[in-house]
């Protein structure tokens, strides 16, 4: 009998064997990296400004030193991130260092280092390879699947397709080969429960960084987490140089901070940071700033230079913020001890810059003489030479350095070669010397077609007045008027041109319309009744010029006197 019932027992036992086999296969066979992999998944919390929890979702660390990734889109809005690590430990996320929004991936640093990041794999996955999905803190629950398919992007970088249903809050997690390397990052899938999953190359992740321009990235912009500067000293001063436009002033500073703080041997974070206590007035720090800056720098020229422009900047617009230090003077000073340092023209240029704004326009015209077979020979060189003449009321030799800024032009004339232009054409006015005034402008019409307004017209109808070019000026006074059709006096001036040529019908109906404009002003009446005068109307025209005389025209009064005989 106990024979029977140990067969029994013994083949029951054998039924169930497969089953139990079943059962515990998936624990026996999770892979042997599994347990030590996991301590470096985390989740990730992102917040509002607030404390609003934004998303909550999964990483991995893949340095050392606290760097991490993840998904992208948890950080947009945010302004403070967490990640919880595999003991449970709240880390703070300290900086982003790169963001993919077609990807939806971010890498970051964590407030943690003497961390074991997962090892990525250096070579895709291939199709039918096995991988594993690692959750956080789900040992017992390591998902396998199968590679569908490999698309390559942006180079050789790797997005699978997995023969794999995703567990819920997965997203974000590491897709791991068969090594224990990393392939991928998780991504969100197309709905739950999906038998397709997707993963980025953990490659590409990693390969996310920032560079100068990056402060300008509306991807990065979307989020208030600080970002990390280049490590590259010239990106990040590229970066510094971009921050300038940045419209929160406090995140500007900060930037400044952070540069001297990874870079405290390069003297521009000092300078940079002289430019903004400057700006609020706090010179004594500046100067202690700019101190610093010539201490560190390899190139104290270019400190010394820079010294100069921000003591001149100083005095031209906060002249009433007693900082007895900093004087023109010493600005020049700066500026002659960058060129003794370094014989570069632009450091006498900044001498003469100083002498111009110190009044003293002599000395400053022969610096700027000394620069005119230099490197900086340039139309903007040669005017500004010219403005010393103009101050020493210099005309004739002003007018020939105007000439020398002009002629660094070629025809056909660029709009660079406007201001100039303009600036000649007002100096021949002065000079009487009208024609060649109106030449000159009319070079500038030709470059500023489409700048040029009825003032232009009007200024131009006045010289062409003073050279007698009259039917150019009857031109430029109808082109003043369509542009500005209810300016009374336009009409006034157009009328009176016309009578100074013999069109006293034509000035007569000009008149009306200045009369229905302006019926308060005694040009209309004056021209009108001059212009029926000398048509031989006298009884209407004098008429007209009593009206404008009651309007306080004084030179009515003799042309009603003239005509009344």
């Amino acid at each position: 009998m106990k024979k029977i019932l140990s067969v029994k027992v013994f083949r029951s036992v054998m039924g169930i064997l497969p089953f139990l086999l079943f059962t515990f296969l998936p624990l026996s066979a999770q892979p042997d990296w599994a347990k030590k992999a996991s301590k470096a998944v985390f989740t990730l919390k992102t917040f509002t400004a607030d404390g609003t929890l934004i998303s909550s979702t999964n990483g991995f660390f893949v340095g050392n030193n606290g760097e991490a990734v993840s998904c992208f889109t948890p950080f947009k809005g945010a302004s403070r991130a967490i990640i919880i690590d595999a003991s449970g430990k709240e880390i703070p996320v300290e900086y982003i260092l790169g963001a993919n929004e077609t990807y939806d991936v971010a890498k970051f640093q964590v407030a943690k280092n003497k961390i074991q990041p997962l090892p990525l794999a250096a070579t895709k996955a291939a199709k039918d390879d096995k991988v594993w999905l690692l959750p956080y803190r789900e040992l017992k629950r390591v998902p396998q699947g199968t590679i569908q398919k490999t698309e390559t992007f942006n180079g050789d970088y790797a997005y699978y397709t997995v023969e794999l249903t995703m567990p819920e809050n997965t997203v974000g997690t590491p897709l791991i080969n068969a090594n224990g390397e990393v392939v991928g990052v998780m991504q969100h899938p197309n709905a739950v429960g999906d038998a397709q999953s997707y993963a980025v190359s953990a490659l590409f992740a990693d390969s996310l960084k920032v560079n100068g321009l990056s402060i300008n990235d509306p991807v990065l912009r979307s989020t208030h987490i600080k970002k990390v500067l280049p490590d590259d000293v010239n990106q990040a001063l590229l970066t510094l140089y971009m921050g300038g436009s940045l419209p929160d002033s406090l995140a500007y500073a900060q930037l400044i901070e952070d540069f001297i703080a990874k870079f405290p041997k390069q003297p521009d974070g000092y300078t940079y940071r002289a430019q903004l206590l400057a700006d609020g007035s706090r010179f004594a720090d500046a100067d202690r700033d700019m101190e610093k800056a010539l201490k560190v720098a390899e190139k104290p020229d270019e400190v010394h230079y820079t010294y100069s422009r921000l003591i001149l900047q100083k005095l031209l617009y906060s002249p009433d913020t007693l900082y007895k230090a900093w004087t023109f003077d010493r600005s020049f000073d700066e500026a002659v001890e960058a060129y003794r340092l370094n014989a570069q023209p632009t450091y006498r240029q900044q001498q003469a810059v100083v002498r111009y704004m110190q009044k003293n326009f002599a000395e400053a015209y022969t610096i700027y003489e000394s620069l005119f077979q230099s490197s900086l020979r340039s139309a903007d060189l040669f005017y500004s030479a010219s403005l010393c003449k103009q101050q020493l009321n210099d005309s004739v030799a002003q007018l020939a350095l105007l000439d020398s800024c002009v002629a660094q032009f070629s025809r056909p004339y660029l709009k660079e070669v406007a201001p100039y232009l303009l600036s000649r054409a007002q100096l021949l006015m002065d000079m009487g010397r009208n024609r060649q005034a109106v030449s000159d402008l009319n070079d500038y019409e030709d470059v500023m077609k489409a700048q040029v307004n009825s003032n232009f017209y009007y200024m131009r109808f006045r010289v062409e007045m003073e050279g007698r070019l009259f039917q150019q000026a009857l031109n430029d006074i109808e082109k003043a008027i369509t542009m500005t059709p209810q300016s009374d006096l336009y009409y006034a001036e157009k009328a009176s041109l016309q009578v100074r040529v013999g069109y006293y019908d034509e000035a007569i109906e000009t008149a009306k319309t200045c009369i229905q404009l302006a019926p308060e002003h005694s040009d209309g009446y004056l021209f009108m009744g001059l212009a029926q005068c000398l048509k031989g109307q006298k009884t209407e025209g004098l008429k007209n010029l009593q009206k404008a005389k009651e309007l306080g025209d004084v030179q009515a009064e003799e042309l009603i006197e003239k005509y009344s005989k």
